[in-house]
């Protein structure tokens, strides 16, 4: 697909493009079309053998499914508020909260993702949309939202405690935070849910995405805080 780059987005296209095979695919989410920039083929930027290192997985780089389903579901919601994003990826979810009319900060850790983030913004004139790098082990100060949102950010039980904390540092009285997940996950997303079940009610929806003649089965979770009165842990 050919599409005309922003002449203020063409230097972070052109350093991208130094290191990646660059691909333009276009999302259309209830009505609206969203262009987005991402690396061609993701087999290109992992070693012979992924599981030898994981962490340097490059899961940012791919378009999932959950995060298309996340997407659709906040064009659906009514603005109301500060978002975040976390875990952001190629910011698909939050990108698109941002064109439907929320007040979106989305963040990654990895800032070569957020240059790709920074570049959709751009090519979906969408420059209002705030990009942050965060460290969820070592958050910054972002103030408080209303809606939390992500989209496979759950994929390890070793930052079960962190995310919590995030939600807790980050999430405003009478706030409500979404995650999407592919049901594939389920092994991983129910013990964090279990987990969760102390500090925040729950509901949980399904949806189906059909993509590449395949049926995806996603899951919404829903969590809002049994107590909203957080103070000095929220802000500390």
């Amino acid at each position: 697909m050919k599409i005309e780059i922003p002449e203020k987005a063409k230097p972070l296209y052109e350093k991208l493009a130094k290191r990646y095979n660059l691909e333009l695919e276009p999302l259309h989410i209830r009505g609206r079309e969203l262009i987005i920039c991402k690396p061609a083929s993701i087999e290109e930027l992992i070693s012979e053998d992924p599981l030898k290192d994981v962490q340097s997985f490059p899961f940012w780089a791919k378009i999932w499914e959950a995060a298309l389903i996340l997407a659709d579901f906040m064009a659906s919601v009514r603005p109301q508020g500060r978002v975040l994003e976390l875990g952001a990826g190629l910011g698909v979810a939050g990108l698109t909260a941002a064109a439907f009319g929320h007040q979106v900060v989305i963040t990654d850790y990895d800032e070569e993702c957020l240059d790709f983030v920074r570049l959709n913004a751009a090519l979906n004139q969408l420059e209002k949309a705030e990009i942050v790098r965060l460290d969820w082990r070592q958050p910054k100060d972002l103030g408080r939202f209303e809606i939390i949102i992500g989209a496979e950010v759950v994929f390890s039980g070793r930052y079960f405690e962190t995310l919590l904390d995030l939600f807790k540092r980050y999430l405003a009285p009478g706030g409500v935070i979404y995650l999407a997940h592919d049901k594939d996950r389920m092994r991983t997303l129910a013990p964090f849910l279990y987990l969760a079940e102390k500090e925040f009610e729950q509901a949980v929806s399904q949806r189906k995405l059909r993509a590449d003649d395949e049926t995806y089965e996603i899951i919404i979770s829903r969590l809002i805080p049994r107590d909203q009165l957080w103070t000095t842990q929220a802000s500390a």
